[in-house]
């Protein structure tokens, strides 16, 4: 299970986005649907991938990296990365968008897919959302039909090599149909859950689900 971790420091970053939820800023009011158009509104395409976070960066290797994942769950997992790894891995090529307006196309990810981890962990009936625990102390939540969409996966490598630890190696999530930070760097573990439990973003003025062709960026959006 997750480690008691301290709450991440607060850097100008997060100052800034919190800003920007109050502000509203980015915002042009015109949702779409993916199938209009493959750049969401308001964003712009990067051929870079920048890097944003808390402030930390979790010194993780893959020989101590561990995956809990517990709660409406009948089988617990406690993976160590050769175990992760043993599992069906799967390739998916996907792109990104992130919620401070840049997007990404054509990533290629390997990993396990969120489908495939379910089978494993079997969700209870009563299991409907799942937060996701970082290593820097970050979470945030998801309903469990995102999490559980064709083209997520936890992700152990871009591009054909193992994926940064700035850009949350050794494993992270993609969930490429919501804004970037639905997919939490880092990974520690998985919790599944009867009722929603918003996560760091999405109790500092950040929308609960993050649609981008919906522009949800911030709470009432």
């Amino acid at each position: 299970m997750a480690d008691d971790t301290d709450e991440p420091p607060v850097s100008k970053l997060t100052r800034s986005k919190q800003r920007w939820a109050r502000e509203g800023r980015f915002l042009t009011g015109k949702a779409s649907r993916p199938e209009e158009q493959r750049l969401p509104p308001g964003q712009h395409l990067t051929r870079d991938w920048p890097t944003l976070d808390l402030g930390l960066t979790p010194q993780i290797s893959r020989e101590r990296w561990r995956l809990d994942v517990y709660g409406a769950v009948e089988h617990p997992i406690f993976w160590d990365f050769a175990q992760f790894t043993a599992q069906p891995q799967a390739k998916f090529t996907s792109d990104i968008h992130c919620v401070t307006t840049w997007s990404r196309y054509d990533n290629q990810w390997e990993g396990l897919a969120t489908r495939d981890l379910l089978m494993a962990c079997q969700p209870r009936d009563e299991a409907r959302h799942v937060v996701l625990h970082s290593h820097d102390g970050y979470t945030t939540n998801l309903a469990l039909e995102d999490f559980a969409a064709e083209d997520a996966l936890l992700a152990h490598s871009w591009s054909g090599a193992p994926l940064e630890q700035e850009h949350g190696g050794p494993v992270r999530l993609v969930v490429p149909h919501l804004y970037f930070w639905k997919s939490a760097k880092w990974l520690q573990s998985i919790e599944f859950l009867a009722e929603d439990t918003p996560g760091y973003w999405e109790v500092r003025g950040y929308h609960n689900r993050g649609d981008p062709w919906q522009e949800q960026r911030y709470s009432g959006d």
